[in-house]
């Protein structure tokens, strides 16, 4: 069992397991796991710490709550329209801390699974766009509301825009409304759908086989497959031709390709 470390109580608090190589961060941000200022923080904090821990291959992101995250808390930022400014440093010191999160989960090194159980709405559906894998029960739902209250899901636009179709991404966005998981699933903004039981297995079953692979080479892929979807056609598949070629050379390509012919299981050292 992986030892779970406490976090000042006085913050919204993120859990966090380690084992098998795999680091689960729970959301347990009471009621409904608001993406505050010190909840995005302590992501942050912790997605730092797992960078160059080796003994992290994989990520996974769940909640403890009845939802997932219903997004910003829309009272914090309420709150700040008495400030001088009308709040606009800390709207755009909460926007800023935001994009940093999601550019953290796309960015870094280990491959991070979003477990979805419940709604998962606005900065919350953001979150889960932003992870490479996501997988959700039957009975989760997802929305970017915000022009319903008159604030359009700008910055959620960002990442949902990356996941799904622009006729769906521009449906979830104008529409406000909320979809179910299996036209989550058709959307492509989620992996698998299952049952709620089942949920925690599989996501584990995810985590467990993605350990088991190269840590390099997961690392080469994943920085891979961000940078050039960004690209042009061309520049594209030069760009991977070079990755290709640097990932041949590496120690862990040549051990995993003797290890194919050989007929046995890879010893990985991670270089």
């Amino acid at each position: 069992m992986g030892e779970i470390h406490a976090i000042r109580r006085e913050e919204p608090i993120v859990g966090h397991e380690l084992a098998g190589g795999v680091l689960r961060l729970t959301l347990q941000n009471p009621p409904a796991n608001a993406l505050s200022l010190p909840m995005m923080q302590l992501l942050l904090d912790h997605l730092a710490s797992a960078r160059d821990d080796n003994a992290v291959r994989v990520i996974i992101i769940d909640s403890a709550q009845k939802l997932f995250s219903a997004g910003h808390d829309l009272k914090e930022l309420t709150a700040h329209r008495k400030d001088a400014d009308r709040g606009r440093d800390f709207f755009e010191k909460t926007m800023r801390l935001c994009a940093e999160l999601m550019l953290a989960i796309v960015r870094h090194p280990k491959p991070v699974i979003a477990a979805v159980d419940g709604l998962a709405t606005a900065a919350g559906c953001q979150l889960v766009a932003s992870c490479d894998l996501a997988i959700c029960t039957d009975k989760s739902t997802f929305c970017t509301p915000g022009v319903n209250i008159g604030l359009f899901c700008s910055t959620p636009m960002v990442a949902l825009s990356r996941n799904v179709s622009r006729k769906q991404a521009m449906e979830m966005l104008l529409t406000g409304e909320t979809i179910d998981a299996s036209t989550a699933r058709e959307f492509g903004l989620v992996n698998r759908v299952v049952p709620q039981e089942y949920l925690n297995p599989i996501v584990r079953k995810y985590a467990q086989t993605i350990a088991t692979k190269s840590p390099l080479t997961v690392k080469i892929g994943k920085e891979a497959f961000y940078r050039q979807a960004e690209m042009g056609l061309t520049e594209a598949y030069d760009y991977a031709a070079q990755v290709m070629v640097e990932n041949m050379l590496a120690r862990d390509a040549e051990e995993g390709i003797n290890a194919f012919i050989e007929k046995r299981r890879p010893d990985w050292k991670g270089e």
